[in-house]
């Protein structure tokens, strides 16, 4: 078991079961924070959840964060089983690649709900209960490359992922004043079902552009994110952590 830093912090994850998000939950439970990690489907997040337990205390909760219900409720299961939240990572993301010419509507939509609507959801649940508890707080935001960069064929995807940027810097100048601290980390290409699913030529395109010349991992990711939520980052607020191995310079 690595050193516990983070021993007594409660902290919840969306998208935790697969991924980005079940690497956060482990690298954040090994060091010895309870964490309530989510899913909207039942039995992956069940799967995650029983091969997370040896790492430390995880709890799991059906919820779609782009429901307002749902992202409060995953809040209050929180609180109610834990007693508090101290943490916050806002990881769950899909996409609907599309070009510009050729997106649906509900491409568009569904990709801004989740990406975008779920992290305000969860953020303005979480910081009513940070602002309460009166010990400040951390919230950490998954955006992408992608945001900063854009991509072709992920108009959706991009737009939503630099609104998450914008997002960040807002609501880090307005809740500076509880101590709540809120910073991003954006992947660039890293090794989960979601670049799995890039078509292999573009994936190799990709990687072309990548200065390290590989993907990244799960748990490069979860580093950074782990180093925002502990006592190191407690001076830092409103910034954009970029993980792509010098594919956005």
């Amino acid at each position: 078991m690595t050193d516990a830093t983070l021993e007594g912090k409660v902290t919840i994850v969306t998208g935790g079961s697969r991924g980005i998000g079940a690497a956060v939950a482990r690298w954040l439970a090994e060091r010895g924070a309870s964490v309530v990690v989510s899913g909207r489907d039942a039995d992956r997040l069940a799967a995650a959840v029983k091969d997370l337990e040896g790492a430390g205390v995880v709890h799991g909760v059906v919820a779609d964060v782009a429901k307002r219900e749902d992202a409060d409720r995953l809040v209050e299961a929180t609180r109610e089983r834990f007693g508090r939240v101290d943490i916050l990572v806002n990881n769950a993301g899909i996409t609907r690649d599309a070009l510009l010419l050729r997106m649906k509507d509900d491409d568009w939509d569904a990709v801004m709900d989740v990406n975008l609507r779920g992290a305000f959801l969860m953020t303005r649940a979480v910081t009513k209960t940070m602002v309460r508890q009166k010990s400040g707080g951390r919230i950490i935001n998954i955006t992408s490359t992608a945001g900063a960069m854009g991509n072709a064929g992920q108009a959706n995807y991009s737009a939503a992922k630099a609104g998450l940027i914008g997002f960040t810097k807002a609501t880090a100048r307005e809740l500076a004043h509880w101590q709540i601290l809120v910073n991003a980390v954006a992947p660039g290409l890293v090794d989960t079902d979601m670049a799995v699913a890039i078509p292999t030529e573009a994936r190799k395109a990709l990687l072309a552009q990548i200065p390290l010349g590989r993907m990244g991992t799960p748990r490069e990711v979860a580093e950074m994110v782990g180093f925002l939520a502990g006592e190191g980052a407690a001076y830092i607020t409103g910034q954009v952590f970029h993980v792509n191995g010098g594919l956005y310079l």
